[in-house]
């Protein structure tokens, strides 16, 4: 795609330990476009935070970007230097993170914060990012911005906080804002009120939006497209209302068959048996299998390749038996 914003391809994160390495996330890719919203939803311990903190470059050591690429505007900055990195993050990439206090200092103003992330990156004079941060305030939903631009964080609720961190991760016009788990701390009202903020700024703005969360509530109402993640990997990629309508992998369909439904009758909620399994016990093939109920002789052997289905990608032996044959049998 032309509008092509943030560009990820086999990316891969490892951890070196004593033993060896261990392998965190293997082989994801993905693209997000201007003006577009991409889900990344999975169990804990998918890999889904990790991956948003390796592209803005903030691994916990020793983690670290062992493979792939990514690439913003189809610049490459997984290999830029700490400085040349720094100089991007609030700038072209905007963050917002679960918890909104560990994004604001509690010693300092909001209004404070704002000018400082503003004059860091544009070349404004203080009374120009004054105002700047009063419109910020503004759009994102503060009411009366010229009086709250100087009150301190303790003084706002949680979700007026997120929004405060909305309007920093906006600050300097960024091309991409990475959200993760932005409404987990927040009451089920006010996620739906920053929900349907974080995307209509993502779509005034022409601002790409990666997602990351565990609730498919979010994802339904928000994301354009969603990936779903399982053990480090992507196993299922598409439009939102086909993923969620109609799932293709056995681990998505569980993620589905186990939200309560209004619409259908269900005399119980499917459960998906067993749990995510640790980063040092990854199965051989798919790493799905212990717990797929339809799982047959190639999988436990051979791990399956992301295959193009309709407008969607699923990586299952499924859609592609008579490949898995062959490969089982080599």
């Amino acid at each position: 795609m032309t509008d092509t914003v943030l560009s990820v391809r086999n990316l891969r994160i490892e951890f070196p330990v004593r033993r060896g390495t261990l392998v965190a996330v293997r082989d994801v890719s993905f693209d997000i476009a201007a003006g577009e919203v991409l889900g990344v939803v999975g169990e804990s311990g998918a890999g889904k935070s990790l991956t948003g903190a390796a592209i803005i470059r903030l691994l916990e050591p020793p983690g670290r970007i062992g493979g792939g690429e990514v690439r913003l505007k189809g610049e490459r900055i997984d290999t830029l230097s700490d400085d040349a990195m720094r100089r991007i993050r609030g700038k072209r990439i905007g963050m917002v993170f679960q918890d909104p206090l560990t994004s604001l200092n509690p010693l300092y103003q909001i209004g404070d914060q704002l000018i400082e992330t503003i004059t860091t990156h544009l070349n404004l004079s203080h009374a120009q990012a004054r105002r700047r941060a009063l419109e910020l305030l503004s759009d994102v939903g503060i009411p009366a911005p010229e009086l709250r631009i100087d009150n301190y964080p303790h003084q706002f609720s949680g979700g007026m906080r997120q929004r405060v961190v909305l309007a920093l991760a906006l600050a300097a016009g960024p091309e991409l804002i990475i959200a993760d788990e932005p409404t987990t701390a927040l009451d089920v009202s006010v996620q739906a009120q920053i929900v349907a903020l974080l995307k209509r700024l993502g779509r005034e703005n022409q601002v790409a939006v990666m997602l990351i969360t565990h609730d498919m509530g979010v994802i339904a109402e928000t994301a354009d497209r969603v990936a779903v993640m399982y053990a480090g990997r992507i196993v299922e990629i598409g439009p939102v209302r086909e993923v969620i309508k109609a799932p293709l992998h056995p681990y998505t369909k569980g993620l589905m068959g186990s939200i309560p439904s209004l619409e259908a009758e269900r005399e119980r909620l499917v459960q998906i048996p067993g749990s995510m399994p640790r980063i040092v016990a990854i199965p051989q093939g798919c790493a799905f299998h212990p717990r797929c109920p339809v799982a047959f002789a190639p999988c436990a052997a051979v791990r399956p390749e992301l295959i193009r289905r309709e407008r969607s990608e699923v990586a299952c032996w499924l859609y592609d038996k008579q490949h898995a044959v062959i490969e089982a049998a080599r």
